[in-house]
């Protein structure tokens, strides 16, 4: 199955057109293969210096294949079938929708909600291998579900390292702690290779693998594309042509990713993180927004809309991008590369990704007393950034009032920090608001969303109003060895992230369900 990028509707097309021969004439193609650190300027030198290892990942990847087999067969016969990845944004996104669309099962653990966390210890584990996989080997979240996990390995009376598998940069502090602690299997990644970039190195492919996902072939796909990285009309410099021409020449910096009918099943989530932590920074970006048949969005396309399908028909006025799952990861990391030289920015860098992770390490350490709520309605309590509640006085005018801060051009993001497994009636929302307002709305779990478009959200344009979600935690998870929960936790990164984007003059509406009854209640609210 050849990989195929078509841009129909005469502005779009043309607008491509005029992008591929700048991007021809400056020869992007092969000075991108040639690894050209200076593609996207220089203050961008030094750090794409050191983010371009995807581009070899096929050679460098297929060295995998060999250890993960022998692996596969040591856990076999000792009737280990069950795997559990700890990771967060890049080191889980992939492997996520690789295993979707091979149909192994998979277990994600990235979130902080005690539920959450509750719900991966619950599977059998004399039959359960974790994989912990972290690039900087420092992510909190990471930390302590691996902390966790040794500690229910050893009440069950299994030796914990015999089932942890480590997936990490060279001398990450991760890395130390396997070695020392003789885990059963360390897995070095390429650090020139930055998260959201590493869908086929060690990250996406480890516990692909040992889920029971064919990798090799997922590499066969990508080898075509990888072979043409360098030619003037590769498939990726057409994607990434269309991509920042629709934004810089026509204004549509909203990407509407429309996977209906395609087999890839999770790919927008992938997508969308790599669209958005790498674009939304200076101001600028591409909005990526994960919809499917029928969403308002698509009925009645915005004029700052790009759409961009995954599976026939292609659209009117839009992309279609078709090609297997290898071939399209690949296609898709190069298109938002190019994308981001004619944006003017630094796609390998996450500027604003650290402000919430700090605020919320701070909110740890000294947890102040709670802010009152600015109302209670039922079972929700209401909170909002200064004078977006004056004259409110229930939770329908509330959520009123955040919709009428949602400008001409601007968006709506929903971020929920709830179980996603438990409450996922919570993101059909999503249609309802988005019908509601009358622009894109994007949903998001947290913190899983802060390693991706939590970025866009303080970096990109302003012109997001945003609906935060928390709930009342029931039964609470210590943290083995720190000295807080998974409670105290998710909480603060809820509160770090509604801090920072009030500190950016984003509107911000706060809703704490005080009791299960309180989604309900939210859910009628919202529809």
């Amino acid at each position: 199955m050849t990989t195929e990028v078509a841009v129909h509707g005469a502005a779009l097309r043309q607008a491509q057109e005029k992008a591929l021969a700048g991007l021809r004439a400056a020869h992007v193609a092969d000075r991108l293969a040639h690894h050209d650190a200076g593609l996207w300027g220089p203050q961008a030198r030094s750090e794409a210096a050191n983010r371009l290892g995807w581009l070899d990942v096929g050679a460098v990847s297929t060295g995998l294949l060999a250890d993960l087999e022998v692996l596969r067969d040591e856990l076999r016969p000792e009737g280990v079938d069950h795997v559990v990845l700890c990771g967060m944004g890049g080191s889980s996104l992939a492997p996520e929708v690789i295993c979707a669309a091979a149909g192994v099962p998979l277990t994600v653990l990235d979130s902080t909600h005690p539920d959450q966390v509750r719900g991966a210890l619950a599977a059998d584990l004399s039959r359960t291998v974790v994989v912990v996989s972290s690039k900087s080997g420092g992510t909190v979240e990471t930390d302590s579900q691996r902390r966790t996990f040794v500690e229910a390995f050893r009440e069950a009376g299994i030796d914990p390292a015999s089932r942890l598998v480590v997936v990490t940069d060279p001398g990450s502090p991760l890395e130390q702690t396997a070695r020392r602690e003789g885990c059963r299997a360390v897995f070095l990644a390429d650090p020139s290779v930055g998260g959201r970039y590493s869908a086929l190195t060690a990250f996406g492919l480890v516990p692909s693998a040992l889920a029971g996902a064919d990798i090799a072939a997922l590499l066969e796909q990508a080898g075509p594309v990888l072979a043409t990285l360098g030619d003037d009309d590769c498939v990726g410099l057409a994607l990434g042509a269309a991509l920042g021409a629709a934004a810089t020449q026509l204004g549509r910096d909203k990407l509407l990713l429309d996977g209906t009918g395609s087999e890839l099943a999770g790919f927008g989530d992938w997508a969308e993180q790599l669209v958005a932590e790498s674009t939304g920074k200076q101001g600028t970006g591409v909005l990526p927004v994960v919809v499917a048949d029928g969403a308002p969005e698509l009925r009645r396309p915005a004029e700052d809309v790009h759409v961009v399908r995954l599976a026939g028909p292609a659209p009117a006025d839009g992309t279609l991008v078709t090609g297997p799952l290898g071939a399209q990861l690949v296609t898709w990391e190069y298109a938002v590369a190019v994308a981001g030289r004619l944006l003017g920015i630094n796609p390998f860098d996450q500027p604003d990704v650290e402000s919430a992770k700090s605020a919320a390490r701070g909110l740890l350490e000294r947890t102040p007393p709670p802010e009152p709520a600015a109302l209670v309605d039922g079972a929700v309590e209401v909170r909002g950034t200064p004078g977006l509640l004056d004259g409110v006085t229930d939770l329908g005018g509330a959520v009123e009032r955040l919709l009428d801060q949602v400008p001409e051009r601007g968006y709506l993001a929903v971020m929920a920090y709830l179980d996603r497994h438990r409450d996922i009636a919570l993101a059909e929302v999503r249609t309802p608001l988005a019908t509601r307002c009358e622009r894109p709305v994007t949903f998001g779990w947290g913190p899983r969303f802060l390693h991706s478009t939590g970025q866009y959200h303080k970096g990109g344009p302003p012109v997001g109003a945003f609906l935060q979600v928390t709930g009342a935690v029931s039964r609470d998870l210590p943290v083995p060895g720190r000295p807080f929960t998974y409670g105290d936790l998710v909480s603060a990164q809820a509160a770090g992230d509604a801090r920072v984007l009030a500190e950016h003059g984003r509107p911000v509406l706060r809703l704490h369900l005080r009791a299960p009854e309180g989604l309900e209640q939210l859910l009628e609210a919202l529809q």
